[in-house]
């Protein structure tokens, strides 16, 4: 009975942690915010780039390097696998940051924290393999957090979720976890207090009157 029971333990965490990879909690942040808050022309052209310039390419490269032996797997455990991974990753966001500024005129804010959270992971990489699974699945629930409250207290359950499912696979021992956990929790924090100083900023320009006069 036990067996099964671990077995079905097993089938649930593998479900549970295969969705909830960064890149598909990423996707459906991106997909959610952009129906939200643009049209659907203004969302395909907010989305597409993000798609096209780095989701896709990331997931193509990872499908390239597990069928070539490369990658021992799609989560990319193996700690020295990761430094190529880490390496692609980021030369696909500086790309997308530098189409988006040449094309808007505007650093992708959200972009470039996911870029902190990546040197950040990388440079832990060196020490420990902390668990991208879960820094991700904070950083997400912080993205969510930032306009709206319930959804980011969700999303932050769903984390812990994740975390937990690591462990369970033996993809990462607890102390990966909470390195994990760690390295979000501190990169979000950052992120929601420059989001709200931000707002201010914006709002507090929009208060100045305006000169009516005409001489």
């Amino acid at each position: 009975m036990e067996e099964k029971k671990t077995t079905l333990l097993h089938i649930v965490s593998r479900i549970i942690s295969d969705f909830f990879n960064p890149l598909v909690s990423l996707f459906i942040y991106f997909v959610y915010f952009s129906i939200q808050n643009y049209t659907f022309k203004e969302a395909s052209t907010h989305f597409l780039p993000i798609l096209l310039i780095t989701i896709l390419p990331v997931i193509i490269w990872i499908v390239w390097n597990v069928k070539t032996g490369r990658y021992t797997n799609m989560d990319v455990s193996n700690r020295v696998q990761r430094k190529s991974l880490y390496i692609f990753i980021a030369v696909c966001i500086v790309s997308y940051l530098a189409f988006n500024y040449i094309k808007n005129g505007f650093i992708d804010f959200v972009m470039l924290f996911i870029l902190i959270l990546l040197f950040a992971l990388q440079f832990s990489n060196l020490y420990i393999k902390s668990s991208m699974h879960t820094a991700f699945n904070i950083f997400v629930a912080a993205l969510f957090f930032a306009f709206n409250v319930e959804i980011g207290f969700v999303w932050l359950a769903i984390a812990i979720l994740v975390g937990i499912t690591r462990v369970i696979l033996k993809r990462h021992t607890i102390k990966e976890v909470f390195m994990g956990a760690g390295i979000a929790f501190l990169v979000s924090f950052i992120y929601l207090y420059c989001n709200i100083q931000f707002q201010q900023q914006n709002e507090s320009i929009e208060e100045l009157p305006i000169e009516t006069t005409i001489k």
